[in-house]
């Protein structure tokens, strides 16, 4: 019980908003002196492993990166994201994860469909979110990618929610992305 009130009272203090049934986070950076941001669903692992989660995927092998509405990237500066240059404006994000090799961040010009109806446990400006391709991401909307960017695999602290961190690095950000007992990272640098 005492643990139950810990893990609730870290999650309010991280000022994570619930959307619907599952938590909502925002990880803020400046690069340029302009606001980079990723807005996400926090799914929990639930005693579920990442394996197991992974072996779910459809055979396109992308994961919406998220829980519950899309997950969505808005820059207000040109951005390098890994080596691929990101236009500023708004874009969805999922995660290309093979069976074999190295997982990818994926940035779509398409930022989502409108839900069949508003979540009626949505905060207000959250009720209409758009929610990513589920299933037949290349069918539906990989004519609209803007960017596939290797992730680099690294250490993980394990943790039962998925989290993005921006942490400054030179005129820039290095964006992590960690749930369970994994971790990746990817450099988001100005555009040239």
């Amino acid at each position: 019980m005492l643990k139950r009130l810990i893990a609730c009272a870290a999650v309010l203090a991280a000022g994570i908003l619930v959307f619907g049934q599952e938590a909502w986070d925002i990880a803020k950076t400046t690069i340029n002196g302009k606001k980079v941001a990723i807005e996400y669903g926090r799914p929990l692992l639930k005693g579920r492993t990442l394996p197991d989660l992974m072996k779910q995927l459809p055979p396109d092998r992308i994961w919406r990166a998220g829980a519950g509405p899309a997950t969505i990237l808005s820059t207000e500066t040109d951005l390098m994201i890994g080596t691929k240059k990101v236009p500023a404006g708004n874009y969805s994000v999922y995660m290309y994860c093979p069976e074999k090799g190295e997982y990818a961040l994926v940035v779509n010009s398409e930022i989502g469909q409108p839900p069949n109806e508003p979540l009626p446990k949505a905060d207000a400006n959250r009720t209409n979110r758009p929610y990513p391709a589920f299933m037949g991401y290349t069918e539906a909307i990989g004519s609209k990618e803007v960017a596939r960017v290797p992730l680099k695999q690294g250490p993980a602290v394990k943790s039962e929610i998925l989290t993005y961190q921006f942490e400054p690095s030179g005129k820039g950000a290095v964006l992590t992305i960690s749930w369970g007992d994994q971790a990746w990272t990817v450099e988001f640098q100005p555009a040239s």
